[in-house]
């Protein structure tokens, strides 16, 4: 039996094909410009991140495995978080996402605040933005309940200080 090489190689370059769009529309592609914007992934503690952001850091949580401090700047209102083990840090997001909202994820460190200010500093900070959905399908971002951090929602930043 003769098989036919050019119909066996389609189904590999559409494939291939595929990956490539999606790749573009997610922003994975190598020399994406917003990609070249955004600076290496900041490390450090609690107090040399807020440094990095112009926070002057007002500490919620100050415990072996997370410290959480309260942020506000020019860019807004936010919760900076830093742990101490990325085991625990992925823990925390996976429970924070559950309520929605958007995260700015670093080496140990997680800003959790509306995307406006998330994508502002991102553009010091570096690191990957992480949208959370919440358990009645919307997703968070917005004030008010969001689980960003924002004050007076009822998902806050001091209800994910008890995430380890």
């Amino acid at each position: 039996m003769r098989t036919d090489r050019r119909r066996s190689t389609a189904p590999i370059a559409l494939a291939a094909l595929a990956l490539t769009v999606v790749a573009a529309a997610t922003g994975c592609v190598q020399g994406d410009e917003k990609a070249a914007d955004v600076p290496k992934t900041a490390t450090g503690s609690l107090e040399e991140l807020a440094a990095k952001v112009s926070c002057e850091p007002n500490v919620s949580t100050d415990a072996e495995e997370i410290r959480q401090a309260n942020c506000e700047t020019k860019d807004g209102t936010y919760v900076l978080s830093t742990f101490a083990t990325d085991r625990g840090q992925r823990e925390w997001i996976n429970e924070a996402n559950d309520y929605g909202g958007t995260y700015l994820v670093g080496r140990r460190w997680v800003v959790s605040g509306d995307e406006k200010v998330v994508a502002a500093l991102r553009e010091r900070l570096g690191g990957d933005v992480e949208t959370g959905t919440s358990h009645d399908g919307h997703t968070g971002g917005g004030n008010g309940g969001s689980g960003t951090g924002d004050t007076g929602g009822e998902h806050s930043g001091g209800e994910h200080s008890g995430h380890s």
